[in-house]
Parts: C-alpha cells; structure tokens; sequence
C-alpha cells in the first residue's frame, strides 16, 4: 500500500435530512440514498488503497430523534446489511460493529453478529459499522472493563484503555471526513481519532462520491502531521514535502 495514503478513514456522514427536504422527500428517502454513498464510499477506498472504513451510522444520541424516523432508520439498517452482506463477502471485506449491542433488538443483534462471523475471515478492506455508537460511551465501557479486569491503578495506561476499546485490533484513524458542512466531532471516536487529520466537506452524504474522497485523499497528502510534536519532530505524509 502506498504510505500517502491513509490506512483507516472514518467519516461523519451528515446531510441526508437536508438532501432528502431539497428534494421535499422525507428523512427516511435520505437515509436510503446515504445508504447508496456508503456503497460508492467503500468501493472508492478500494480502488485507492484504504484499508479500514469507518462509518458513524447511528449514535448514542441519535434515539432522541422523531420514533418514527428511528423506526425507519433501524429497519433500512436491518435490510441493508440482509441484502448486502453477499456482495461485502464476495468482494472479500470484513465487517464489524462497535457500539453498544445492549440497546438493540434481539433481530438487528442477530444480523450483526451474523455479518460479523460470516465475514470474519475476509481480507481485502474492512468496514467497522459504528452503530448505537458514542465515542465517551466507548470510553466509559473501556474503563469499566479495566474495573472488572481488576487492574490495579498503577496499571493504568494509554494501552491498557486502548486494548478495551470496542475494536482495538483496529489502526487508529489517519483521517476522519465530515460531510455537509459541519465542523463538530460529535462523540466518534474520540479516543482513537486524538490525532487523526480532519476534514469537512461541503457535500451532503448521499452526493458523496469516489471523486469527493479522493479529493479528501489528496488534501490529506498535502498535510504535514505532528502528532503534538515541535516542528522539527513533524511527519511529512507528502513524498514532495
């Protein structure tokens, strides 16, 4: 794989309530083109060499939103992942879930552990469904694993919470995109994505194309990533630099 590029992408997809009112179509025709995205998305990191894809499908906070679109939201993920997990495994890609399983029907656990095990073995990309997700819930979850663990205090560390986050086989995110205009982390991955590159975007979820990432891919090249350091410790990420 080519080093410029980034290994592990997550992307904040936001903007299928607008597309879907500019259109005069309700949240859930929003949420089914976001679901088309995700498909361009996963093929575009293919086609350019991104290993992991994380996607913020639905957060912690999201079940404040209207019961009616929840509903909606909660079966368009249960039909895509039944219609879609052929073609993840075919294509070789390996699906997993983070998040807090706790929270969701016995069906849509049953699916997700379904993807999860047929596809386990893939090899080819990986895309991390965060689903019922929260980046302080993950936090909170990591430390309660060190309690029961029994960890004594002295044994806390960076890699002791890393090793209980929900998928700590996982690189940490290079570049994390948020589309839509927004310029709020909004609780993703707030651990791992401590010195990833941000970028947002203009674009709303569903138009988010192959082009838009390479875009996002070509403005992460051109940074110079410091990791907190001073600037004669930085990390030139473009071979040009």
């Amino acid at each position: 794989m080519d080093s410029h590029v980034p290994r592990h992408v997550g992307i904040i997809m936001d903007g299928n309530g607008r597309w879907a009112r500019r259109r005069g179509r309700p949240a859930s025709f929003g949420h089914r083109a976001g679901v088309r995205a995700i498909k361009r998305a996963l093929q575009a990191c293919e086609d350019f060499g991104v290993h992991v894809l994380s996607i913020y499908a639905f957060s912690t906070e999201n079940w404040s939103r209207p019961r009616a679109e929840v509903r909606a939201l909660m079966r368009l993920f249960h039909e895509t992942m039944q219609r879609e997990i052929d073609e993840m495994h075919q294509r070789g890609v390996r699906i997993v879930w983070s998040g807090r399983m706790e929270d969701l029907s016995p069906r849509m656990r049953d699916r997700i552990e379904e993807a999860m095990a047929r596809t386990a073995n893939n090899k080819n990309g990986v895309l991390n469904v965060c689903l019922n997700y929260g980046g302080r819930a993950e936090i909170v979850d990591a430390v309660r694993k060190l309690i029961g663990d029994g960890l004594a205090a002295s044994d806390v560390d960076e890699a002791a919470i890393s090793a209980r986050m929900y998928r700590p086989e996982l690189p940490d995110p290079d570049l994390i995109i948020r589309t839509a205009g927004e310029r709020r982390v909004s609780n993703f991955l707030l651990w791992q994505g401590a010195y990833a590159e941000m970028l947002v975007t203009e674009t709303l979820w569903p138009d988010f194309d192959a082009e838009d990432l390479k875009s996002a891919l070509d403005d992460y090249t051109s940074r110079v990533r410091r990791f907190g350091a001073r600037p004669e410790a930085e990390i030139v990420i473009s071979g040009s630099n």
